[in-house]
């Protein structure tokens, strides 16, 4: 692109030298042609030996046509190849949990950047799996913080496409740091997660450096399950990204919840297991009214969803809708898994 206020300057022509040697389209576009008078200028451009020209004025999009034309009819073409859709797995956590680590250890080459500076990593980047019979898509994370410790804007954008990893991802690998605990940040993301209905596995990095007796793995997922309540029935791995103790167990583990998440149950299969139940443990009566529980199926979603058709479900409470919830994962494997139960009329 030249000026045609400029004319042809010393640096045009020798970009117009390089471009002479290349084997491939070349389209030479004078802007700020926006009257006729610079029209007739545009033609002194023809000494850069560059052929044919198209004259366009950027402000007001005038002669920009003819040169989308021209550069549609040069672009080669491309055969439509069908892309199989992959899992997608989205590592997230704090800042300094390990979690370029912990991919590069998976993937077996250093790949992602890693210091013991928290924010190395300031973008969403996905890699490709497929190595052992596995084949899905990770993708790497900026550490999420809390708002009030976020200062630059750098940062701000880095956790906004955490964020939109996490609500794009299929199942969310949730990296905390074993010497630093479950706290209250981690919980957020765990929280962020299961609102977006997305699997969940919780992995406990840095397990190599922390003393341990035999209780100690019991006692340290009993706090973390005591933190996460109701929703307890997820998987936790506790990993090291340096010497890769357990990675593939944990990615073997994501690809159950993955499982888990895109299960679909007959309606006669629910009806039939559920409804003895439901006779057997009616939702306690309201107001002298009882409800009655008629049928059940699963709804068409990505994720597991469930409505229970019944007379009055304005009198169904949440304990009675976490009674059934609970029911649901003992009789089928959702773990790792958020599940949603609707009250519908019937």
């Amino acid at each position: 692109m030249v000026d045609v206020e400029s004319g042809v300057t010393g640096m045009d022509e020798d970009v117009a030298k390089l471009l002479r040697k290349v084997q491939k389209p070349v389209f030479l576009v004078i802007n700020k042609v926006d009257n006729a008078m610079r029209e007739q200028d545009a033609v002194e451009f023809y000494a850069l030996g560059l052929g044919a020209y198209f004259t366009i004025a950027s402000i007001n999009g005038s002669g920009t046509g003819d040169l989308l034309d021209a550069l549609v009819e040069a672009l080669p073409e491309v055969e439509e190849v069908e892309e199989s859709i992959l899992p997608r797995f989205a590592v997230v956590g704090r800042p300094n949990a390990g979690k370029s680590s912990f991919i590069n250890a998976l993937i077996g080459e250093d790949r992602y950047i890693v210091t013991d500076i928290a924010g190395t990593t300031r973008d969403s980047i996905d890699t490709k799996y497929n190595r052992f019979g596995f084949e899905f898509n990770l993708v790497d994370t900026a550490g999420i913080r809390r708002k009030s410790k976020v200062k630059e804007d750098l940062e701000f954008y880095s956790v906004m496409r955490s964020v939109r990893a996490i609500e794009h991802a299929d199942v969310c690998l949730l990296v905390c740091d074993a010497q630093r605990g479950f706290d209250g940040q981690v919980q957020n993301i765990f929280w962020l997660a299961q609102r977006n209905h997305k699997g969940i596995v919780i992995l406990v990095n840095k397990w190599d450096l922390v003393e341990k007796d035999t209780k100690t793995t019991k006692a340290y997922e009993t706090h973390i399950r005591e933190q996460i309540k109701p929703f307890t029935d997820v998987p936790i791995v506790f990993i090291s990204a340096l010497s890769k103790q357990r990675i593939y167990k944990a990615m073997e583990t994501a690809l159950d919840v993955y499982k888990n998440r895109s299960k679909r149950l007959k309606t006669s299969v629910l009806n039939d297991d559920l409804l003895p139940i439901i006779e057997n443990y009616p939702p306690p009566a309201l107001k002298g009214k009882f409800v009655k529980i008629k049928y059940i199926m699963q709804l068409p979603t990505p994720q597991p969803q469930f409505a229970f058709f019944c007379n009055l479900p304005q009198y169904v409470k949440e304990p009675y809708k976490r009674f059934l919830e609970n029911k649901l994962r003992e009789l089928y494997d959702f773990k790792g898994v958020p599940i949603t139960v609707y009250m519908r009329k019937k």
